[in-house]
């Protein structure tokens, strides 16, 4: 680098000179014209010119070498050891403007976007950060169980209602990983709009019911009871199968959520433009804090319920929400239930 800087400040000297003999030299050929000199004043100006090109040469240089230095070669240095940084993972780097946040210099031009990006990389890198312990934490668990219960098994000693029990325990735990491999992968797909609706016309009602009577063994098992208020022949236009997620997960919640024979409510109404789904159930219901996060990959407010999910279901119906223009949002009170609203558009044109 050294030997490099030493090169082209050599170049920079000859090219200063040559420029400053070529304007010297048509100047002094232009005044030789209008005035009569002897050969030898001509020699000893033209010696002392020489000198004089020289020096100011020297000069020039030295003053671009001081203005390169202080205008191009510190800001570029502040700039590249900022990204050196960030390119060492400390994303918490933020690049010093030149000459004060306010200056117009085209520098704080690029640095204002190069902080910009680097703040958006630090966001990524965090939730990337979170989405592999979170992962990590949500595959240990069923592993570490089905690990024990498949030890256990081995026991010869065992009796068999002991061998059926530790089998649906290994089951459920089995269960529970492939919910959550294909809901991160869904959720991937749906992020990287790897997924396109596919718009079609259909009764919104009739699918609500299809959907809740795939839960009908659950809510008699627990004897939960169920109030249904379907407004028929509500039609929409929108995506079938990613809807069907949608019904899908928040019927599992209120019923997964609500204790033995408490209730369950699903309701549809409609106007001219929107549809209106209410699913309410009685259940444990959470914090406002909560409700303000719900939505989030892997987010549970409440522990004491961590093992009944895995925090990606409800991250999963936000985004096909999104995806199919509507709106949700849900309002709860610890101990009091929680109910989930969507507002959906019936015509996509709309």
């Amino acid at each position: 680098m050294k030997g490099r800087a030493k090169v082209n400040s050599i170049w920079q000297f000859i090219v200063f000179f040559m420029l400053m003999s070529f304007v010297v030299t048509c100047n002094f050929l232009l005044f030789l014209n209008f005035i009569d000199l002897k050969k030898e004043e001509i020699k000893n100006a033209a010696t002392i010119t020489f000198i004089n090109v020289l020096l100011l040469t020297l000069i020039f240089c030295v003053m671009d070498a001081i203005r390169r230095r202080q205008m191009i070669t510190k800001p570029v240095k502040r700039i590249q050891e900022g990204i050196d940084r960030v390119m060492k993972g400390d994303f918490s780097t933020r690049i010093e403007y030149i000459y004060g946040e306010d200056s117009s210099n085209e520098f704080n031009m690029i640095i204002t976007g190069l902080n910009q990006m680097i703040e958006e990389l630090s966001g990524v890198e965090t939730l990337r950060t979170d989405f592999i312990a979170n992962v990590s934490h949500e595959l240990k668990t069923p592993l570490t169980v089905i690990q024990n219960y498949g030890t256990l098994l081995q026991n010869p000693e065992l009796s068999e209602e002991q061998r059926i029990q530790y089998g649906k325990a290994i089951q459920e735990q089995t269960r529970r990983l492939s919910n959550l491999v294909m809901n991160i992968l869904k959720l991937n797909k749906l992020e990287n709009q790897q997924i396109y609706p596919n718009v079609e016309k259909y009764d919104l009602g009739e699918q609500l019911c299809e959907c809740m009577l795939e839960f009908e063994s659950v809510w008699e098992e627990k004897n939960i009871e169920i109030d249904v208020d379907i407004q028929e022949e509500v039609q929409i236009e929108a995506d079938k199968e990613l809807l069907s997620l949608v019904w899908n997960n928040l019927l599992s919640n209120a019923l997964k959520f609500t204790e033995a024979e408490g209730q369950v409510s699903l309701a549809l109404h409609s106007d001219e433009k929107h549809a209106y789904i209410e699913i309410k159930d009685t259940g444990c219901g959470m914090s406002a804090d909560t409700g303000k996060n719900i939505f989030k990959k892997f987010y549970q407010g409440d522990t004491s319920h961590a093992t009944k999910g895995n925090g990606l279901g409800l991250a999963l119906v936000k985004r096909v929400i999104d995806i199919c223009g509507g709106e949700i949002s849900v309002s709860s009170q610890l101990g009091e239930g929680s109910t989930f609203t969507v507002k959906l558009r019936r015509d996509v044109d709309g």
